[in-house]
């Protein structure tokens, strides 16, 4: 397998590294604290699982009326969001518990939902979580051809209706997962620094067991077991994958496409002029620290400063650690970027969608 990488090379930022680090680890040191989930990442476990299965068994009891079973669609996309967010998030990059297993059977979440987890390791885990806002690395800046997220991608003239078109595309992203995306990236052998990539066979048994097993219960049970025609199936199927999709699609860009993140770019050597943590310092924003409810139903994602910087803690320990990270920046004179609320993150994307559209020229100024 032959890897295109880059490399940080900064010279000047070692002492905020070594500050940081130590203050995080004195932090739970002192308050004998597991790094890992606690009882309340095991609440909301359950609760989020309750939600996603218990409204499919609801409407598979076929005891209720269309327009209250596609209801409780909205509802499932709702806790599909959440689980992807809070549980399957945690446990793929092995934060949620120390032992691995218990992650690797939490992990099975995302498969449950349609997606695969094998994938999203390389591709969320890996590669984006190295290579943050970096263009031509970083898989989450490709949601669409018509979809400009980097001011280095090639303009095209569609881009100018991308601060429209972008919230329709982000509410496909699931369906595009369970039915493309996971195929795709299979047969790719060029996954962004990746190149001749190949996959173990028991992954590409997992991706076909799983996925049929997605595929009969979400499509295949509802036709056998309830009184309906197949376009109402389709369009309660749609309301759960467009629910779960424009909430995924857009909580992941709220925290690197805003205003004050940078896109650097590696210089003729391959090297960025950073090291890696200060590269996520400057790529990555904070919002909506103080929005309680948002911060436990997106798993502590509008903490995504601290996520990449400290990506094997559990999401609940985010709100603590977040003062330490944001003291120590300013210290050493490091960017925290952040907006203070979810309405203002989401026009901060609204308004970089919009400059990237422009022109090359106006997204590079």
């Amino acid at each position: 397998m032959g890897v295109t990488r880059v490399s940080f090379k900064g010279k000047n930022d070692r002492n905020f590294v070594t500050d940081l680090k130590n203050e995080v680890n004195r932090y739970f040191e002192e308050n004998n604290l597991s790094k890992n989930a606690d009882y309340r990442m095991v609440l909301k476990t359950i609760i989020l699982l309750s939600v996603y299965f218990g409204s499919y068994a609801l409407i598979i009891s076929g005891a209720l009326s269309w327009p209250v079973m596609l209801g409780l669609c909205v509802v499932m996309g709702i806790g599909m969001a959440g689980i992807g967010f809070s549980v399957s998030h945690d446990a793929l990059h092995g934060a949620y518990t120390s032992n691995n297993l218990i992650n690797r059977l939490l992990g099975y979440s995302f498969d449950l939902l349609g997606a695969n987890g094998y994938i999203w390791k390389i591709t969320h885990n890996v590669v984006h979580h190295t290579y943050t806002n970096i263009h031509e690395h970083d898989e989450d800046l490709e949601v669409a051809e018509f979809i400009r997220l980097s001011p280095h991608a090639d303009y095209k003239s569609i881009h100018k209706a991308q601060h429209y078109l972008a919230f329709v595309a982000y509410s496909f992203a699931t369906l595009f997962w369970v039915f493309i995306k996971d195929y795709k990236y299979f047969f790719k052998d060029h996954l962004g620094p990746y190149e001749n990539k190949s996959h173990p066979v028991s992954e590409w048994i997992t991706l076909i067991i799983t996925k049929i097993i997605y595929y009969t219960y979400m499509l295949v049970i509802p036709m056998l077991v309830l009184s309906i025609t197949w376009w109402q199936l389709l369009i309660g199927f749609m309301a759960v994958h467009l629910t779960a999709g424009v909430i995924l699609g857009v909580i992941f860009q709220l925290a690197h496409v805003v205003e004050g993140t940078d896109h650097p770019t590696e210089n003729v050597e391959g090297n960025i002029e950073n090291t890696w943590m200060i590269h996520q310092m400057e790529t990555t924003s904070d919002f909506a620290h103080e929005n309680k409810l948002l911060c436990w139903y997106i798993g502590g994602l509008n903490y995504q400063i601290e996520h990449h910087l400290f990506p094997k803690i559990c999401s609940i320990h985010y709100p603590d650690i977040a003062p330490i990270v944001q003291r120590v920046a300013e210290k050493h004179g490091v960017p925290y970027h952040y907006q203070e609320t979810l309405g203002k993150a989401i026009n901060s994307h609204y308004k970089t969608l919009k400059k990237f559209g422009k022109s090359a020229e106006v997204s590079l100024a």
